[in-house]
């Protein structure tokens, strides 16, 4: 399945292929009446749509980004929750996690674009990408044990994997909210720009990256995941696997001839 323009997947999430930046994919998080609070429909979509952007060849990067203007993701509709019977609950888990884990699984490199509250299973998404730019008035952070919750979307391991296990402990035992400052000093957040800037920097970011070869995108993402965590050694096995897929395409045979030729690399993406 090849995404051409713009696509829907349900009621709020949309993906747009940009004219002139064919190989980034914008991933939209739509529900702005209420500020993208995820409920079981949109996490549904999130994961249709990560589920077919996974499967595109065209995609090189894909940029999450949200249509509120105050906000990213305030997390999980906690009104529809308060309606769910334990049984209820237990039987949305599979899908509000699909929504999480399709983004962590994206093979391509992702990027959030974040502004306002990115809260929650917000931040959660946000940390699920490669890497977040943020503009001023963000304002992020996993307060769900105030609520008398843990985060479910991946941030008790995401968070530690970004700023260390003391530091991702203050801040999820706290449940505080944490501004854009602050979080780019703490390395919540990877770039910090003026307010109102976050998509179109990540858009620029994506544009960047997406130059080059597709197949060595997704090999050194591959490694990049993959060998987090593990020792040296280890690790090295990882990257010398990941080189190995790659080393033998047609990506690695057109970049080294451009490189040659003096000229911008054609690549086939495979």
């Amino acid at each position: 399945m090849t995404i051409t323009s713009e696509q829907r997947f349900g009621d709020f999430v949309g993906v747009r292929v940009h004219e002139g930046r064919e190989h980034v994919a914008e991933l939209v998080l739509d529900r702005p009446r209420a500020m993208n609070a995820v409920s079981t429909d949109m996490a549904r979509s999130i994961a249709a749509a990560c589920a077919a952007l996974a499967v595109d060849p065209a995609v090189r990067v894909t940029v999450l980004t949200s249509s509120h203007e105050r906000a990213f993701c305030v997390g999980a509709d906690l009104k529809e929750r308060n309606s769910f019977t334990d049984a209820e609950l237990l039987r949305q888990r599979p899908t509000a996690r699909a929504a999480y884990t399709g983004v962590l699984e994206l093979p391509m490199p992702t990027i959030a674009a974040v502004h306002g509250f990115a809260l929650g299973g917000g931040f959660e998404l946000a940390l699920s990408c490669d890497l977040i730019v943020a503009d001023r008035t963000a304002v992020v952070g996993l307060p769900e044990v105030s609520v008398g919750v843990i985060p479910g979307g991946g941030g008790t391991q995401l968070l530690p994997r970004r700023v260390g296990a003391a530091r991702a402990a203050e801040l999820v035992f706290s449940a505080r909210r944490v501004e854009a400052a602050e979080a780019h000093g703490l390395g919540l957040v990877d770039e910090l720009v003026e307010a109102g800037q976050d998509r179109t920097a990540a858009l620029e970011l994506a544009g960047r990256i997406a130059a080059n070869s597709p197949v060595g995108l997704r090999a050194a993402k591959r490694a990049l995941r993959l060998g987090h965590g593990l020792d040296l050694r280890a690790g090295l096995e990882v990257e010398d696997a990941a080189w190995r897929s790659v080393a033998f395409s047609g990506d690695r045979a057109e970049g080294v001839a451009a490189f040659n030729e003096k000229r911008k690399p054609n690549w086939p993406g495979e």
